[in-house]
C-alpha cells in the first residue's frame, strides 16, 4: 500500500540540517542569489511557466498554485496536505528539495548556505503583494460594516484562524491578524470572499463564512491585541 506521509513530517527532519533563524535577509543580495534560479524559474509581471512555475507571490501561498504549470506528484501530495510556502517551509526546500519533497521534479541540489537561503526568500517576499493590510481599491457597504460583532462567537469560531494565524500575534511566515482595526478585518476578508484578493485558501475560508460570522472575527481578533 502507498502510504502518503504529511509533507511537514518530511520536512521535519531536515530541521537539524538548516538554520533558520527568522531573521530577515538582504533582498538585493537575494536578487543576486536567484540568478542561480533563472534557468527554470521568472518573476516580474511578465513572468510565465518555464521549467518551473513563476516566483512572484509565492511567500505564504500554497504550494502547487501556479496557473497552467503541470506539478509533480510528489508536490500535488504535498499541496493536498497543506503544504504553504512559509519562510521556514521555503528555507528547509531550498537547503534539500528532493529530501524535503521526494520524488520532486526540482532537480536544483540546493542551497546550503543559511545565509543564501534567507537572503533568496527575502527577495521572494519583495515580490509579495501586501497580505497585511486591507485592499485599498476594495470597499464594503456601510451595512455590512456596521453589523455589530459577537466576541464570544468569534472565539469559537477563531479555531479555523488559528491553524494558520497565531493567537499570540506572532509572524513567522503568516501575518498577524491581531489587533486588526475592525473595518480593516472585515474589508480584507469580504475581499477574499469576493475574490478581490488572490488567495485560494483564504478565497475558501471567507467562502464558507456569513456576514455576521465575519463581524465576530474581527472583533475578537481586535480584542486579542488590547
Amino acid at each position: 500500500m502507498n502510504v502518503r506521509l504529511p509533507v511537514l513530517i518530511l520536512a521535519a527532519g531536515l530541521v537539524a540540517n538548516v538554520s533558520w533563524s527568522g531573521a530577515p535577509g538582504d533582498a538585493e543580495r537575494g536578487e543576486v542569489v536567484f540568478k542561480k534560479c533563472v534557468a527554470c524559474h521568472a518573476v516580474g509581471p511578465e513572468a510565465r511557466n518555464k521549467v518551473g512555475p513563476p516566483l512572484n507571490d509565492i511567500l505564504d501561498a500554497p504550494a502547487g498554485a501556479a496557473e497552467g504549470f503541470k506539478y509533480s506528484l510528489a508536490l500535488q501530495n504535498a499541496s493536498a496536505d497543506g503544504l504553504h510556502w512559509t519562510a521556514e517551509q521555503l528555507d528547509l526546500f531550498l537547503a534539500d528539495p528532493k529530501g524535503t519533497i521526494p520524488k520532486t521534479k526540482m532537480s536544483f541540489r540546493g542551497l546550503r548556505s543559511p545565509e543564501d537561503r534567507a537572503d533568496l526568500i527575502a527577495f521572494l517576499a519583495s515580490l509579495t503583494r501586501e497580505t497585511t493590510l486591507p485592499n485599498t481599491t476594495f470597499s464594503v457597504s456601510e451595512e455590512i460594516l456596521s453589523i455589530e460583532g459577537d466576541i464570544e462567537y468569534g472565539e469559537y469560531l477563531s479555531s479555523e484562524c488559528t491553524t494558520c494565524h497565531q493567537a499570540s500575534g506572532g509572524d513567522d511566515g503568516i501575518p498577524s491578524i491581531v489587533g486588526w482595526q475592525i473595518e480593516d478585518f472585515v474589508t480584507a476578508m469580504h475581499a477574499y470572499r469576493t475574490k478581490n484578493r488572490e488567495n485560494p485558501v483564504m478565497q475558501m475560508v471567507t467562502g464558507r463564512l456569513a456576514d455576521e460570522e465575519i463581524a465576530a472575527l474581527a472583533v475578537f481578533f481586535q480584542s486579542l491585541g488590547q
